[in-house]
């Protein structure tokens, strides 16, 4: 198992509404489990469990992996927490040397 921490300026909702968004379609996952600050996705790449918390101004994301930290499935959870706004006015986005229309 491999584990990842983000902190965001989004709030626990809208993270869960991009992963919503974004990881079915990345890696083929499907949402088997919400709550009100967190979710679980499984599909043939593996299980990723997500949880947003508020910590005041900011939201802390975590992502737990079933997988080995170079899966399919590890790298493209990475890939979105990365994309995560980190301060208010941030848009977030690709990291440098990544297409922008990726994700």
């Amino acid at each position: 198992m491999a584990g990842y921490v983000r902190k965001t300026a989004l709030r626990p909702a809208e993270v869960l509404e991009r992963a919503q968004e974004i990881l079915p379609r990345l890696v083929g996952v499907a949402r088997s489990r919400e709550s009100e600050h967190g979710a679980t996705y499984s599909g043939d790449e593996g299980t990723v469990v997500l949880h947003a918390h508020p910590h005041a101004l900011y939201t802390e994301v975590t992502a737990e992996t079933d997988r080995l930290r170079t899966s399919r499935l590890d790298y493209e959870v990475q890939r979105f927490l990365n994309r995560l706004p980190y301060e208010p006015e941030d848009r977030g986005g690709p990291g440098s040397g990544e297409p922008d229309g990726i994700i």
